[in-house]
């Protein structure tokens, strides 16, 4: 009877070792197949020693090297652990689902740390070494903190890279400002980036000065990005004509984006220019040097084209011996004034000597020359350009005309001392003359007959603003509302002009 349940425990036993093996080497073979579980000779052999262990532990071997079987079972199990976490950790979280490359350096560094872990265990645990452990660490506690010094780049390079395949903060084919160099992204490895510039050279900057320093990615999220060129243009030019010819030279360029548009701004006024900044919109930054090119180029034709000039850089004494342009303003303004109305009580001298104290302004695109409610004590003449004129109803400009050239206005501020009943903005480069009370009332003085015409003019048109002037033929009680109005503007032109 005992040498029968011998034989029975032992052919147990057998199939216990086998089924456990094939078992075991069956699950390996599905992960390998249909999960691609990379399982080499080291899981064929934590199979076979697993088996074995499997079976003696039935038959009840009570032996010494049970625990070396087991240890070795522990530790052989600790290459399966690794296979599994190549395939569902590094393969498949972050090659897949992240899309991130880990350096193999990587793994191998994770796999030899859980193989030292399993090697501390088996050592603490199935062998009671403690004491030793603890004197072997401490042993090698000063080693380590050596090997740590000499490797700190290398390993702050390996973590760092590990931080950027992680974030992405860029990816091959992106351009970066690092480093104050524009460059290319070839290569991400778990030491450096490597990086080519527009010239052709390559740089491979480690990965612990990039993380450490601001990366600016031209090309994320997207490729299109702004540039910023500067010009420096004489300062007689008016800004906004320089502006409208940068803008239209950059804008034509090959290369540059129409969306978003280029602006263009006034940035510096330095010794020999005034600074402009072109701000255009690009694509991939291979071509900015192509585009600069062609920026530049284009400048140099639309320049020549409207006359505009870039100064030397060098400071020029000038010399200013009288201006044929002020000539030039005075017998323009001068025709214009004869043909106002407003003007025909004036003498040539009176009018002359009104020219001469009167003062030339230059107003840019979109300038206020006057602002509806203020006071005014001047009146305008519009030389060149034009100019839009709105009035306030319920909270917004409302436009009710258009100042040309020739056109006349703020008299009735000037003359009546009435506030501004409207707003003048530029519609465009303006040149105006203006004409202060000062200058007025010194005409007036030397000619107190200009006082009764202008309050007649002015009675007319405060009656043409009412709408009550249809014809030359007045009723008897529109010819005495228009007394009343001569009248009354005639005191106010005492008043105002103190005569």
């Amino acid at each position: 009877m005992y040498h029968f349940l011998q034989t029975e425990k032992a052919v147990l036993t057998v199939i216990i070792f086998i089924g456990t093996f094939f078992a075991a080497l069956t699950i390996g073979r599905l992960l390998k197949r249909r999960a691609g579980v990379r399982l080499g000779v080291l899981f064929q052999l934590f199979c076979l020693t697993l088996a074995f262990y499997a079976a003696t532990s039935y038959y009840g071997v009570e032996a010494s090297w049970r625990n070396h079987v087991g240890a070795a079972v522990f530790l052989l199990s600790t290459a399966f652990l690794v296979a599994l976490l190549d395939r569902y950790f590094w393969d498949g979280y972050w090659e897949k689902t992240r899309r991130t490359t880990i350096p193999h350096f990587l793994r191998q560094v994770v796999a030899l740390f859980i193989y030292l872990i399993a090697l501390l265990l088996v050592l603490s645990v199935g062998y009671h070494a403690q004491s030793e452990l603890r004197g072997l660490l401490a042993g090698s506690g000063i080693a380590a903190i050596v090997l740590g010094f000499a490797t700190q780049d290398l390993f702050g390079g390996i973590i760092s890279g590990i931080a950027l395949q992680i974030s992405k903060p860029y990816k091959v084919g992106d351009w970066l400002h690092i480093q104050d160099r524009f460059a290319e992204v070839m290569e991400i490895n778990w030491r450096s980036t490597r990086l080519r510039t527009n010239d052709g050279i390559y740089l491979d900057i480690p990965n612990y000065q990039v993380a450490r320093n601001t990366i600016i990615n031209l090309h994320y999220p997207t490729q299109v990005h702004a540039m910023r060129l500067r010009v420096g243009v004489d300062y007689d030019v008016p800004p906004n004509r320089v502006k409208d010819a940068l803008h239209r030279a950059a804008s034509s360029a090959e290369g540059v984006l129409q969306d978003p548009p280029t602006k263009v701004y006034v940035m510096d006024f330095a010794d020999s220019a005034v600074i402009y900044e072109i701000k255009f919109s690009m694509g991939n930054h291979r071509f900015y040097n192509d585009i600069c090119d062609s920026i530049r180029t284009n400048i140099w034709y639309e320049f020549k084209r409207q006359q505009i000039t870039i100064p030397f850089p060098i400071r020029t004494l000038h010399v200013q011996r009288g201006s044929k342009r002020t000539g030039d303003v005075h017998a323009e303004a001068r025709a214009i004034l004869r043909n106002e109305a407003l003007f025909d009580c004036m003498n040539d001298v009176q009018l002359e000597n009104l020219l001469q104290n009167a003062q030339i302004h230059h107003y840019g695109r979109g300038e206020r020359l006057i602002h509806e409610g203020d006071a005014g004590d001047s009146m305008f003449v519009m030389l060149r350009g034009t100019a839009t004129v709105s009035v306030a109803r319920n909270g917004t400009g409302v436009r009710v005309g258009v100042m040309r050239q020739g056109d006349c206005f703020g008299e009735f501020s000037l003359l009546t001392g009435e506030p501004r009943s409207a707003t003048v903005r530029a519609e465009n480069d303006c040149e105006v003359l203006e004409i202060g009370k000062p200058v007025m009332a010194e005409v007036l003085r030397e000619s107190p007959e200009c006082l009764t015409a202008l309050s007649e003019l002015l009675a007319k048109r405060k009656l043409e603003g009412e709408d009550i002037v249809k014809d030359a033929n007045l009723p008897d009680n529109q010819e005495k509302k228009e007394t009343e109005y001569r009248s009354s503007f005639l005191r106010r032109l005492r008043t105002v002009f103190e005569l």
